[in-house]
């Protein structure tokens, strides 16, 4: 009788550690994904936002139709990368922002548009934008982190890929500003004359 209370004991604690262990994971699973859907809602806000603030710059800067042209491209690029594909995502949202940074130092060259109350706000919002879709990022990416250390530790990583779980990708930085990182650029403060 007292093995047969051992053995079922046994059997219920290892059931229990699965039920427990499966649990956590399917938590970090989820909480990835609301995580990956916070940066889709972000980026989404951005995308409304930005034929708005194209508009507001086509009456000032007439001239720069090139610069809107970009802008309306990378945006168009943005909303195609396919659903999933993080890296590709990634690559498109970045090159957005590079052409946005470039309206903007395009508007500097125009006082009445640098004045004008819409397109304050709109900047603002962007800018507001800009930092939740990071805080977004950060926020997945240690979500991504979570989920892959209780992939990886023992002893869940006996179950985890017999369960199906896979470790997901981190939302990564273009290649050109992880070089930016890699090579900072010299600061002087001297006079130069």
């Amino acid at each position: 009788m007292n093995i047969l209370f051992i053995v079922l004991a046994i059997v219920v604690v290892v059931v229990l550690w699965l039920w427990l262990t499966y649990n956590g994971l399917i938590r970090g699973k989820i909480r990835t994904d609301e995580a990956l859907s916070d940066i889709t809602v972000q980026t989404k806000r951005r995308f409304d936002l930005i034929p708005n603030i194209i508009e507001t710059v086509k009456g000032y800067a007439k001239q720069e139709k090139s610069v809107l042209e970009n802008v309306t491209k990378a945006r168009t690029a943005a909303m195609a990368a396919p659903e999933g594909d993080l890296k590709a995502q990634a690559e498109a949202e970045n090159m957005l922002s590079g052409t946005l940074k470039t309206l903007f130092a395009v508007s500097e060259n125009y006082p009445d548009l640098k004045s004008n109350q819409n397109f304050l706000q709109l900047q603002q919002e962007l800018v507001d934008t800009e930092d939740k879709i990071q805080a977004a990022r950060r926020f997945y990416n240690g979500n991504v982190r979570d989920f892959n250390i209780k992939l990886q530790v023992f002893p869940t990583n006996m179950i985890g890929g017999m369960l199906g779980f896979k470790p997901r990708d981190l939302y990564d930085v273009a290649a050109e500003e992880k070089a930016a990182v890699e090579k900072p650029v010299a600061v002087s403060f001297e006079d130069k004359k």
